[in-house]
């Protein structure tokens, strides 16, 4: 495994060099067959040698292939590994994760609203509530209980009114924490090393702004709600005043005669 690693990395320059040379050196003696007798032989030693021009330009040719095929064999592993190298890369996880920090968020603003006085965020209680507190007055009230009533829908919109103003509160100590996780998802987008580290990146920060979506709305919901209950007090209020005015003016039965004891005899 060593070795052809070691092999993988020799460089490609070098062994185009190398063929350079070999058909360099082998270019004239292809042509020696045209100029000179098909071999020569030396005398001398304790043997014949016999020197063949066009065999040796033949085998220089043949090993000018068969380095070039080696050549473009080390070529396509390198071109492999490289693209095995951006494969790995691509399929590299993202290191960084928001989603404990967002849900951290949302939970604190849905407390906050499950925290809300008097008249919840449920329509049932809404409901109930309209109906035993804002409705019509009914003319056989006592004054005690129009007095009660009216005190029940005072409190009510005061608790809705510290309800918005507390998720005002909790909304804008989200955004701190927002704007560093923004930056550190940001900053994480930019250093990405693959494909799926980028689409991790670009789906939290969807994450984080779905998260600022959530805020918003429930501020609009806490906002909403305190508007509601002063205008129902409001509604309540003018009704309750024109029954009271209504008993003011109606005419009484006036003095009735009766017979009167002054003594017990």
């Amino acid at each position: 495994m060593t070795r052809k690693m070691i092999t993988m990395q020799r460089p490609v320059s070098h062994i185009a060099s190398s063929t350079a040379l070999v058909l360099a050196l082998a270019a004239p003696l292809a042509l020696t067959p045209m100029l000179t007798n098909p071999a020569h032989a030396f005398f001398g030693g304790f043997g014949r040698i016999v020197y063949d021009p066009t065999n040796h330009a033949e085998n220089l040719l043949t090993a000018a292939r068969t380095l070039e095929q080696i050549n473009n064999q080390i070529a396509s592993l390198q071109n492999e590994a490289q693209m095995l190298i951006n494969q790995a890369r691509n399929l590299a996880s993202l290191p960084h994760s928001s989603l404990q920090q967002l849900q951290q968020n949302v939970s604190r603003t849905q407390q906050l609203l499950d925290e809300a006085q008097n008249i919840a965020f449920e329509v049932q209680q809404v409901d109930q509530a309209f109906e035993r507190e804002y409705g019509t007055p009914d003319l056989s009230m006592s004054e005690q209980q129009l007095l009660t009533d009216a005190r029940t829908r005072w409190t009510n919109t005061m608790g809705g009114l510290q309800d918005a103003m507390r998720v005002q509160a909790g909304v804008t100590g989200n955004i701190e924490a927002q704007r560093a996780e923004m930056a550190t998802l940001v900053e994480q987008s930019q250093g990405a090393t693959g494909a799926l580290q980028a689409s991790q990146a670009g789906n939290q920060l969807l994450a984080l702004q779905s998260q600022q979506l959530s805020d918003l709305t429930a501020l609009l919901a806490a906002t909403g709600r305190a508007d509601a209950l002063v205008e129902a007090e409001r509604a309540a209020a003018a009704e309750q005043g024109r029954i009271q005015r209504e008993r003011f003016l109606t005419p009484g039965t006036g003095y009735q005669p009766g017979n009167a004891r002054m003594f017990n005899n």
